[in-house]
């Protein structure tokens, strides 16, 4: 399937080249080296899901819709007509043959032409919000799902280590070196542990459901934590917010009500009509007959109706798309400074995080059952601190997830996620 948004028209080929600067020229930057394998395994994965969801195929072939009605739009408003008529006045009889013609003085064709460009940007824009909505919907649920199956594997690690210590602690009570409520109580640790497990996989079970529905391949290789972390949010981000697919399309609107306006100025301007014919007359004395050939011109009079309040209601539909657009723009700007707000937000806590000495839960495990076994702490501080650092294993694993979520959010809420993707690529290094 071909990739949308190829070279189209003048006008989009332009928006593409726009949103191409702005990704270049970003502050954000890239995560990573385009070459490093798991970056390019991961967007070589959107643009395949892409390509193979129904939702590309549906909106490829709006964009042939929109190409056609631009053709049409451009095409000679007028058709020739032909004419024939035949008189009897009793005596003479007349036949005539001609074509009629309406000229096109005052530039309608041109305006619907300009209209029709006009409403294939806006198409495109269109388009482009839908292939940046899956793109971003797809990445939001690769990262849960990867964030999911992190938070299952602790969970299992979290099992693992309970089941040993309720081992443990019934080996202790055998000696007499614990009571029975100790021993009980690692019991009730471990129980809760394996109900809490349950949940973990419901919960993953539910990110796959949903990374599934986008096309998703649960199967692929591409690990989140693989992906390192994402570079930090630099500059004002609100500049950009003409790049996105919904500031696209709200210049695309005002662009096309803005066409309306001359469509509807020109509607009033009257078109002459032209006529050619020519025949023969029969003058009724028998075989005498003569050629006849005639012009004429005939041309509309607006007397009834003026069109007058078509022209007042395309001038206040494009007022109305023009304060349309700086209200978009009030609301973009916004989104886009919470969205590299919240990105930059979440970065920090992840490297406050990823930095701390306590998120390694295997060597804590291991100090605090040597602790435990010496006796230096009891059986309720053991399970207290373990549950500690297993909650804050699976708050790491939960704080990845939304790092990468909130830097998809960043990119698409300033018009480059499709960048980033690598949309703009060709087919031959899509299709695998």
């Amino acid at each position: 399937m071909p990739f949308l948004f190829s070279a189209r028209a003048p006008a989009v080929a332009c928006a593409a080249a726009l949103i191409v600067a702005f990704a270049t020229n970003t502050a954000a930057g890239d995560p990573l080296s385009p070459s490093d394998a798991s970056l390019v395994a991961l967007r070589s994965a959107v643009r395949e899901a892409w390509a193979r969801h129904p939702a590309a195929e549906a909106t490829e072939q709006t964009l042939v819709a929109a190409e056609a009605r631009t053709v049409a739009s451009s095409r000679p408003l007028y058709n020739p007509d032909l004419e024939l008529a035949y008189d009897d006045e009793g005596s003479e009889q007349t036949t005539t043959a001609g074509i009629a013609l309406t000229l096109d003085l005052s530039g309608k064709r041109r305006a619907r032409s300009d209209a029709g460009q006009a409403d294939l940007v806006l198409a495109e824009a269109e388009a482009a919000l839908r292939r940046s909505g899956f793109a971003q919907q797809w990445l939001q649920a690769w990262t849960e799902h990867g964030s999911a199956r992190e938070r299952v594997r602790i969970g299992e690690e979290r099992l693992a280590l309970m089941q040993r210590f309720a081992d443990l602690a019934e080996r202790q009570l055998t000696v007499g070196d614990i009571s029975s409520l100790e021993r009980d109580l690692a019991l009730l640790a471990r129980d809760e542990a394996q109900a809490e497990q349950a949940t973990l996989l419901a919960d993953a079970a539910s990110a796959t459901e949903a990374y599934r529905a986008v096309g998703g391949d649960p199967s692929l290789r591409t690990d989140i934590a693989a992906l390192g972390v994402p570079a930090a949010w630099t500059g004002d981000p609100s500049w950009q917010v003409a790049a996105t697919p919904e500031g696209r399309i709200v210049a695309a609107t005002a662009a096309s009500a803005a066409t309306r306006i001359a469509i509807a100025e020109r509607d009033r301007r009257p078109d002459p009509t032209l006529s050619l014919y020519g025949g023969r007359k029969d003058l009724g004395t028998g075989s005498e007959t003569e050629g006849v050939v005639g012009l004429a011109v005939s041309v509309p009079l607006f007397v009834r109706n003026n069109l007058s309040a078509e022209l007042a209601a395309a001038r206040a539909d494009a007022s109305a798309a023009t304060a349309e657009q700086r209200r978009a723009a009030l609301e973009l700007r916004a989104r886009a400074e919470r969205a590299a707000g919240t990105f930059t937000a979440v970065r920090d806590a992840w490297t406050r995080w990823s930095q701390s000495s306590g998120t390694d839960v295997t060597t804590r495990a291991d100090l605090l059952e040597r602790l435990w076994r010496a006796g230096e702490i009891s059986t309720a501080d053991y399970l207290i601190q373990l549950k500690q650092s297993l909650d804050t294993a699976l708050a790491g694993a939960g704080l990845r997830g939304r790092l990468w979520r909130s830097y998809v959010d960043a990119l698409y809420s300033t018009g480059q996620l499709d960048a980033w993707v690598g949309f703009d690529r060709p087919v031959s290094e899509v299709t695998p």
